[in-house]
């Protein structure tokens, strides 16, 4: 039939305004990334990883004006930020600027409406985190948070910004990251894709972009006469928290029938001798899942009992049950809406402690393997307090007050998504941060970005003393004098190694002092001065190892970082 001229007048209007419509929206949020087919892409930058990092750097490259893609390994961005660790290890939160600072702003904005606060009212909620106030109206900051919200709003950064993301994206780690003449072309995913890029930054925890483009690393604890450290390296008879056996009253016996060697060793204690003070091994300290407990009526699931559950696992918890430790709520930080930041506590808790040695080179099968035991585990320990009648009943009771919080990780049976990895690969790089710049033994040159938390290690080994009772090692905490800075030398690689690649997480340092630089604000910080630092390289067609750090300090200036205490954001 034919059309009438008034139909062919609408439908050409439709198609005007519709043509209009994509026109406006395209120009709100550009995206000059290159698809060349459904398997290549290409980009100014490409970042690998779904890290906190991994969004401060793509927001930053992206209001430089450059085109850049996430390669994310992770379905969920954030890391351990959106995956259970809401109680930020801020130190000393002046020092905290940039992007970085704006998360915890944006976070604020969240639970200022109303329906943020479903399973407690916002006045109810008076906690103070990490030396300040939760909720720091004056700030307009808020550094405890639930995992959910802190996912929404690394997600609404990237969208606000059309920030490129393709998730489930695994490196191939074999034969994946293509270098020609000291650089880094392009990379390759398990699925076949290609991403070819200008810049390279890797955002992950394990480093794995970095080691595959041969770059120089380091596992474990270096000894102390490496970089002339004291707290480095293997570190018997040192008893700084309390997560040590120490704390009892009475030493607990490691065998099955106590006292009888040839009983065998109670589960999850090492037989090996822990090694001489101070010298290195290639262990890392150990991982666990920050769990987001719920106490709500109506937001809780019960700890479900794992499949392959095994009360004889947590033999040792029963015996320091029997010692009188009764602190087993001790780390049960409490973040909005009824819910915990769990953490570990104790000389056995949520820390799989000697389990997760071989993760940081171990094959993607192996590590789902490392997790999943480190799962079932931590599982298997939330269940067998609340169920074992072995327990004391205090405890037990209390305990079961508590379960999963059903509103968070939903696609994930309400467990998080992300394991703490605590520590991984550690890259050797154009400069090796240790504990001398953090103690201020020596200065830091050309400053990139702040610390001030504690120089902290999580125990390495649980093993027999030398009186035959059980023992952790390696649980370190030493007081800094101020805050400290991060050396632009620690983000990049030996210039002979790869000129096109910038590191923000596995940073080029020693065991001790990554025990401090390893929190989840620095790491947005980090992330930020790295695509700063190769948006400028890229701009003077330089290698990143070149770049006039004078011009950079200028730029991470006017974007807000702050480099030196005299640069800080004066905050409570």
């Amino acid at each position: 039939m034919k059309q009438s001229s008034y139909t062919n007048f609408n439908t050409k209007l439709v198609y005007f305004l519709l043509f209009i419509i994509l026109g406006w929206q395209s120009s709100c949020t550009p995206n000059d990334n290159k698809v060349i087919n459904d398997s290549n892409y290409e980009s100014d930058l490409i970042i690998y990883g779904g890290t906190s990092a991994a969004v401060t750097a793509a927001v930053q490259a992206k209001k430089m004006g450059k085109s850049v893609i996430i390669v994310s390994p992770d379905i969920h961005l954030g890391g351990l930020s959106s995956g259970g660790l809401g109680w930020s290890d801020t130190g000393k939160k002046e020092v905290i600027g940039g992007l970085s600072r704006e998360f915890y702003q944006r976070v604020y904005e969240k639970y200022q409406k109303d329906d943020a606060w479903k399973w407690e009212d916002k006045s109810e909620f008076g906690n103070v985190g990490q030396g300040t106030p939760a909720l720091d109206g004056e700030f307009r900051t808020m550094w405890i948070f639930e995992p959910h919200v802190a996912e929404a709003v690394y997600d609404e950064w990237i969208d606000e910004l059309g920030i490129e993301v393709l998730r489930d994206e695994w490196l191939d780690r074999e034969s994946g990251v293509t270098v020609e003449g000291g650089k880094i072309t392009s990379i390759r995913t398990l699925s076949g894709k290609e991403f070819k890029g200008k810049m390279f930054i890797d955002a992950t925890y394990e480093g794995d972009l970095m080691a595959a483009a041969g770059v120089s690393y380091h596992v474990g604890r270096e000894a102390n006469a490496v970089y002339g450290e004291e707290w480095n390296g293997i570190q018997t008879g040192v008893y700084h928290h309390r997560h040590h056996f120490k704390v009892l009253d009475q030493p607990i016996d490691p065998y099955w029938t106590p006292g009888d060697p040839s009983s065998g060793l109670l589960p999850r204690i090492s037989g090996e001798h822990p090694g001489v003070k101070g010298q290195g091994d290639d262990k890392v300290q150990a991982y666990c899942f920050r769990m987001c407990m719920s106490n709500h009526p109506d937001n809780r699931i019960p700890f479900p009992r794992p499949a392959n559950y095994d009360s004889t696992q947590y033999e040792i918890l029963v015996r320091i049950f029997n010692a009188g430790w009764d602190e087993w709520f001790g780390k049960f930080d409490m973040i909005p809406n009824r819910k915990t930041d769990t953490n570990n506590h104790g000389p056995f808790s949520s820390d799989n402690i000697g389990m997760n040695y071989d993760y940081p080179d171990a094959s993607y099968e192996r590590r789902k393997e490392i997790i999943q035991e480190h799962r079932d585990y931590q599982s298997g320990l939330l269940y067998f307090v609340q169920n074992d009648p072995r327990v004391p009943e205090k405890i037990q009771k209390e305990f079961q007050k508590w379960g999963l919080a059903k509103d968070e990780f939903t696609d994930n049976g309400n467990w998080p998504h992300q394991i703490y990895v605590r520590e991984a690969r550690r890259m050797i790089g154009k400069y090796v941060m240790t504990e001398n710049e953090l103690l201020q033994k020596k200065p830091t040159p050309e400053s990139v970005g702040m610390g001030s938390y504690t120089i902290d290690s999580h125990n390495i080994q649980r093993f027999v003393d030398e009186n035959g009772h059980v023992q952790n090692e390696g649980d370190i905490g030493v007081s800094l004098p101020g805050p400290y800075e991060i050396a632009y030398g620690s983000l990049v690689p030996k210039k002979e190694e790869c000129t096109n690649l910038v590191v923000p997480v596995a940073v080029s340092s020693s065991h001790i002092a990554f025990g401090s630089i390893r929190m989840e604000p620095v790491f947005m910080i980090l992330g930020q001065s790295a695509a700063t630092a190769a948006v400028m390289s890229l701009d003077e067609g330089i290698a990143v190892q070149d770049l006039q750090y004078i011009k950079l300090r200028e730029r991470l200036l006017v974007d807000g970082q702050v480099l030196t205490l005299e640069d800080r954001i004066i905050s409570k």
